[in-house]
């Protein structure tokens, strides 16, 4: 909680990837509350109050997982409802002729999009193949493998690009971002 808390005020790309594995660790603990109390929650060096949060925060989640049927596969539906959002400022972004160098990246890294694409899942949106190619590797890595380096160059463009959308997503939450000219 403490961790995603932070993510979310930094990074929006990064706060879905950390959303995203800490599915996959209730998934690793059965989906049972007990386990990670025990098992992962008290390896920290939290205090009692800190316990409890944590223990409420990971129980909301898991009963969330239980009710939207996510124990198996899948995202949360306060995930998707994340990457949907990034996918809509993406959109806008790449109408509006006053983010050029959003544009450029996007061109740039739009061939790793269309051969991810063409691997994976074709009904997954440009914005989540970026996010699972990231997600992906991050795993890969956690397993210590080996990445081939067309991979990492192809990750490494990916990154730049989420990062990019990540800052405009933040921008566009403090801030608010103006997408035509007539506006002042």
């Amino acid at each position: 909680m403490y961790i995603a808390q932070e993510l979310r005020k930094k990074s929006i790309a990064e706060y879905l990837l950390y959303m995203w594995q800490v599915e996959d660790l209730i998934r690793a603990y059965g989906c049972s509350l007990t386990r990670i109390r025990h098992e992962y929650i008290d390896r920290f060096q939290y205090t009692d109050e800190q316990k409890e949060e944590e223990i409420d925060w990971f129980g909301n989640l898991v009963r969330m997982m239980n009710e939207e049927g996510c124990r198996e596969k899948g995202h949360l539906q306060i995930n998707k409802i994340i990457v949907q959002d990034m996918t809509d400022l993406h959109n806008q972004l790449l109408q509006s002729p006053k983010f050029p160098f959003y544009n450029a990246e996007y061109y740039k890294v739009l061939p790793f999009i269309v051969e991810l694409r063409n691997k994976g899942d074709k009904e997954v949106n440009e914005i989540e193949t970026c996010l699972d190619a990231l997600y992906g590797v991050m795993l890969l890595r956690l397993q210590k493998k080996t990445i081939s380096p067309d991979t990492e160059h192809a990750i490494k463009e990916i990154t730049t690009f989420i990062g990019m959308l990540s800052d405009y997503y933040q921008k566009d939450k403090t801030e608010g971002l103006k997408f035509d000219d007539d506006e002042q």
